[in-house]
């Protein structure tokens, strides 16, 4: 990474760009909160890059954690880069205008290092547009020694194969820490003099989290993935998370940059916890993030209390995987609600388990708004929650739901899965049951009937899971399954219930990506080359696009999404850091236990 013209854009966005597209906002920086350094004070400049458009972006907490760290770093700037909206990208084509950071407005490819955060497999489109927006190579064998070094992390990095061939390298686990070291190692590395290549290898011998895919060699049998091998000596195989462990002291966004647009998420945002005591076997978060951690009470008041004066955000949203399983959930709410009552900020607990402290929660949550209350169901009926290894009984839910109809709540939004391994068309029917049962009993609390808004998602086997073995149903048991419900709200007159699908085609995808190998690549950058953008919104989606790419790669999108793993295949992500693979073949072999336990029990019946 050698020194380079740096050229400011500023005078080309404003006279190209701006005032020929529909929201200017998204791209003019400025914003209160921005932090703006002298690029000639600085060694190493960082794009961090959220590859979907300016709203989604700044609402995204991970972002703007890493935000504020990096630039507290000395000699360190880090500026954002988001995906620009289609007709932006149209205006910057033409112009040949490359695209840009907010702060600088300095194109991608000045930059020493540009980083993005993976967090769904349907925006990986637009990390090839961006990189390409930005002048560089969308494969990391066609960029030059000058160019930057990309890396990714999020979510995704934990199965990552599909998107090995366009990164240098992917930072696993929590990022607080991990990414100043590796902002560390490549200052010295390019003091040093050493090549790209020879920093990589470097990192990867020095840090188990960094994963190189440059360093490794993927071996096939057909289309299968069979074994994976390092190219040089002294870089393990087998990759592991980074891990914060004094997590009171890691760094939380204090300051958060106030959009000049409504974002998605405008609020005071505080991780109050990592990780989740639950295993639901289909979560992969629930299984990649460990161990538990906990911030104080104190610790999160600190923090929504500076968030909140240099913001004026007038929400504060506790964050976690599991909110009700914070142990001092109750103490922290009356601190927090002690002080933000009289300034008229409301608090927000996203992620509550429906057990027995939820009951409690209605009657302590005054300052919260009583418009809706939100539960993660997933199944209808209790057995697919046990085997899900998600312990909810129908008693805990409608106890909680009750209480929190007395407590003021007048809506409630549910989310159910379809698609479950053992499920029946009972199931499914219970689905509509249970909604309009929820529904009704707000009648002999409150006197008259709640709103229900059941979102149904379509299960999406994911990697380091229990289901990541088992194959995803294909789109005509997705598209029966929204008839029955459908037909059962209409039988049972369920008026009230407002049924929200999930895009069936969608969910497909994800399957078929998010457990593929590094030959998915072929077919993400082929459906790039065809248009595709934005995959994860519904106006600028379009199937037909990644069917034929599927098509021209010679790979079938259902028969991947379908796939089911041997108990003792090489797994395109086992080396990716989650869990140890005999720990998750162990829950996967109990629910092959419950599923044919329970079919001896239908059998049973029926004779």
């Amino acid at each position: 990474m050698n020194q380079k013209n740096i050229e400011n854009l500023l005078g080309r966005v404003e006279s190209e760009l701006l005032r020929r597209v529909r929201r200017p906002a998204r791209y003019i920086g400025g914003e209160i909160n921005q932090v703006k350094k002298d690029w000639s004070a600085c060694d190493l400049t960082f794009a961090l890059c959220f590859p979907d458009v300016y709203e989604v972006g700044m609402s995204h907490t991970g972002l703007a954690v890493l935000y504020e760290i990096l630039n507290s770093q000395d000699g360190v700037l880090a500026e954002r880069v988001f995906a620009p909206w289609g007709d932006a990208e149209q205006v910057m084509r033409k112009q040949k205008l490359p695209l840009f950071s907010l702060e600088s407005k300095k194109a991608l490819s000045q930059f020493d290092i540009v980083g993005f955060s993976l967090n769904a497999e349907l925006c990986y489109t637009n990390v090839l547009n961006m990189l390409d927006l930005g002048g560089l190579a969308v494969r990391s064998a066609d960029r030059l020694e000058t160019d930057p070094l990309i890396i990714a992390g999020g979510g995704m990095a934990n199965s990552c194969e599909p998107m090995a061939p366009f990164v240098d390298a992917f930072v696993l686990g929590d990022g607080e820490e991990s990414l100043v070291e590796l902002v560390t190692h490549v200052r010295k590395a390019r003091d040093a003099g050493q090549t790209k290549r020879a920093m990589l290898l470097d990192a990867a011998r020095k840090y188990a989290w960094v994963y190189v895919p440059a360093l490794y060699e993927v071996i096939y049998d057909g289309e299968v993935m069979t074994s994976i091998r390092a190219l040089e000596e002294g870089v393990a195989v087998q990759r592991s998370n980074a891990v914060v462990k004094d997590y009171e002291s890691t760094p939380a966004c204090m300051r958060p940059i106030v959009p000049f647009i409504e974002a998605v998420h405008e609020r005071v945002s505080v991780e109050i916890m990592r990780g989740c005591p639950g295993r639901c076997r289909f979560c992969q978060v629930s299984f990649c993030k460990r161990p538990i951690r906990y911030r104080s009470v104190e610790k999160i008041f600190e923090i929504a209390k500076a968030a909140y004066e240099a913001s004026g955000f007038d929400t504060v949203s506790l964050l976690s995987l599991s909110s009700a399983e914070y142990p001092d959930l109750e103490a922290l709410l009356t601190r927090l609600h002690g002080y933000f009552k009289e300034k008229r900020v409301g608090l927000s607990v996203p992620s509550l388990r429906v057990d027995r402290q939820l009951k409690l929660l209605p009657q302590l949550l005054t300052s919260v708004r009583k418009g809706g209350l939100t539960i993660a169901v997933e199944a209808a009926s209790e057995r697919l929650r046990l085997l899900m290894n998600k312990p909810l009984s129908d008693e805990d839910l409608f106890a909680a739901v009750e209480a929190a109809y007395a407590a003021g709540w007048q809506r409630v939004k549910l989310y159910f899965m379809v698609g479950l391994p053992s499920e029946t068309e009972a199931d499914i029917r219970r689905i509509v049951t249970l909604a309009k049962d929820l529904g009704r009993m707000r009648k002999r609390v409150a006197g008259s009937t709640a709103q229900i808004n059941a979102a149904i998602s379509w299960l999406v086997p994911k990697a380091h899971t229990p289901l990541g073995w088992l194959g995803q149903k294909p789109q005509a048991y997705f598209d029966w399954a929204k008839t029955i419900i459908l037909e059962e709200k209409r039988a049972q007159k369920a008026g009230f219930v407002m049924f929200k699908f999930h895009d069936t085609r969608g969910s497909i995808l994800e399957s078929a990506i998010g457990r593929g190998n590094r030959r998915m690549a072929e077919v993400i950058e082929t459906v790039w080359r065809a248009g595709a953008r934005f995959d994860l919104w519904d106006e600028c989606f379009y199937f037909d696009l990644w069917c034929q790419a599927f098509k021209t790669c010679g790979m079938d999108l259902e028969g991947a999404a379908a796939y089911e793993f041997d108990a003792q295949a090489c797994l395109p992500w086992e080396h990716l850091g989650g869990p140890d693979k005999q720990y998750v073949l162990n829950h996967y072999y109990e629910t092959q236990k419950m599923m044919a336990e329970a079919s001896d029990m239908v059998e049973s019946e029926r004779e």
